[in-house]
């Protein structure tokens, strides 16, 4: 009898798949070659008591990845809601944030930033103005400190499908901790000698905070390589350049060194935030 189940880890080439009444078994699927994320919904067929062989892969309503020259990575799929964990220490890059919810927008993905690590006061303006340009946009932000409380997050996870993602030592697996009980994710402390995080994340799990919610935790990420992606579709992933389009002399305008063009009149009148415009040209620039 086949039955359907959801990727709640995936180690390699094995799974731990969920089935509908919350029990999981360990699969592996069939043939030698595998692309299985969490958040896949296949079906299975039980070989045992708690293992099982992977038939059929659902279609997917959505699917992060990321892409550089030579390969591509799958995050997770069917995700409805990226949340991209970002603290008052260490630092934490701008880049990686623009990056993240390009790859969010481009899916049509709901985004959602958390502030960590809100009890250190003396890191909280600097790491706060540094996120006022995607307020501004209209990104919510939820501020936290997971050590202490992770409940403000609560009402944001609601009826979503939402990953986490995130640097190394943003407190990832210390905000699973505070919202899953039991789920016992593997923390360690910052590295003070290079003021980075340590990779505690080995794989991605899928953890369930209510009955109508999934939570994804993905290893921390160093880079967001989005080669996978056309110019187009990166400018339309800068929310504030979409009301802009079509709107410039020429139709293929790269908004770059164009005469009268809309989005370079938007910088230059102040209406466009001078760093997320570097971002969207470097982005263009590096996908060519």
């Amino acid at each position: 009898m086949r039955l359907a189940g959801t990727v709640v880890d995936a180690y390699g080439r094995q799974y731990r798949i969920e089935l509908a009444d919350g029990t999981t078994l360990l699969c592996v699927p069939r043939g030698k070659k595998s692309e299985l994320v969490c958040g896949d919904r296949v079906t299975i067929q039980r070989t045992s008591p708690d293992q099982g062989v992977i038939g059929a892969l659902e279609t997917r309503r959505t699917l992060l990845y990321r892409s550089d020259n030579f390969k591509q990575k799958l995050i997770a799929a069917n995700v409805t809601q990226v949340i991209i964990v970002v603290a008052t220490e260490p630092s934490f890059s701008d880049e990686l944030i623009t990056r993240c919810i390009v790859a969010a927008e481009s899916q049509d993905i709901k985004v959602l930033i958390v502030l960590n690590k809100c009890d250190l006061g003396e890191r909280l303006a600097s790491a706060t103005a540094a996120l006022a340009p995607y307020e501004k946009l209209g990104y919510p932000i939820v501020r936290l400190a997971a050590r202490r409380n992770g409940s403000p997050l609560l009402p944001w996870l609601a009826e979503q499908t939402s990953l986490l993602i995130g640097q190394s030592g943003m407190g990832k697996s210390t905000l699973i901790n505070a919202l899953i009980p039991g789920a016992a994710a593997p923390t360690r402390e910052i590295s003070r000698a290079l003021h980075t995080g340590k990779h505690t994340t080995t794989h991605a799990s899928l953890y369930r905070p209510s009955a109508d919610s999934a939570l994804i935790d993905s290893p921390g990420l160093t880079e967001f390589g989005l080669r996978h992606l056309s110019s187009e579709e990166i400018t339309r992933a800068f929310i504030e350049l979409r009301p802009l389009l079509g709107h410039c002399r020429f139709r293929n305008c790269r908004h770059d060194i164009e005469p009268d063009c809309s989005v370079l009149a938007a910088v230059h009148r102040g209406d466009i935030d001078p760093r997320r415009y570097a971002a969207f040209r470097s982005l263009c620039a590096e996908i060519g």
